[in-house]
């Protein structure tokens, strides 16, 4: 079986949390991405964090912190894959994740490539689609690259052009996003 590596996608603006860096805020007293990590990394062989600011908070973690690629800086949680996908092997599967879904499945990368492996590229369902929970095959670098030199930013209509699974979860809990500070505190 090719290898897994996990991708915590960390490299927005936070806009909707004021500017600050979502993956940094705490959550009962760790940061959103610490408790990503802790959910992604027995899941996968390797780990990397996607970010844009604050590196070396994010290298502290001790996992390796990619930028968006050149040109794509900040556009949103594909450049964030197109990243990750760079950065692993071609028979490689890349497993995302956002670093404000701090409860998600302990069996998502296993559930995700039962669905992936006929496609290369699977993503979560609960009660809604979940795009940046998902598996990529390394095979998809080229044609993500090419969507994204295009001007496509759209994580989900991306995915549906392409040929995929979905992986079926029961409950949106596991995929709650913690977007706004009050969320962190309720």
């Amino acid at each position: 079986m090719s290898a897994v590596h996990a991708l915590v996608l960390a490299g927005g603006r936070g806009t909707r949390m004021g500017g600050l860096d979502k993956g940094l805020q705490l959550l009962d007293g760790q940061p959103l991405v610490a408790h990503v990590i802790a959910r992604l990394a027995p899941q996968a062989q390797a780990l990397l964090i996607s970010a844009n600011r604050h590196l070396d908070a994010y290298a502290a973690f001790g996992h390796p912190v990619l930028t968006d690629p050149p040109g794509l800086e900040f556009a949103g949680p594909l450049a964030g894959m197109l990243a990750g996908l760079n950065a692993i092997p071609d028979d490689a599967w890349l497993l995302t994740a956002p670093c404000d879904s701090p409860r998600l499945p302990l069996d998502l990368a296993a559930r995700l490539l039962a669905a992936a492996a006929d496609h290369g590229l699977a993503f979560a369902q609960a009660a809604r689609e979940h795009p940046t929970h998902a598996l990529l095959h390394a095979r998809l670098r080229e044609p993500l690259a090419e969507h994204l030199s295009g001007g496509g930013r759209a994580v989900l209509g991306w995915m549906h052009s392409r040929p995929h699974g979905i992986a079926h979860f029961d409950g949106e809990a596991a995929f709650a996003n913690f977007n706004h500070l009050a969320d962190l505190h309720g």
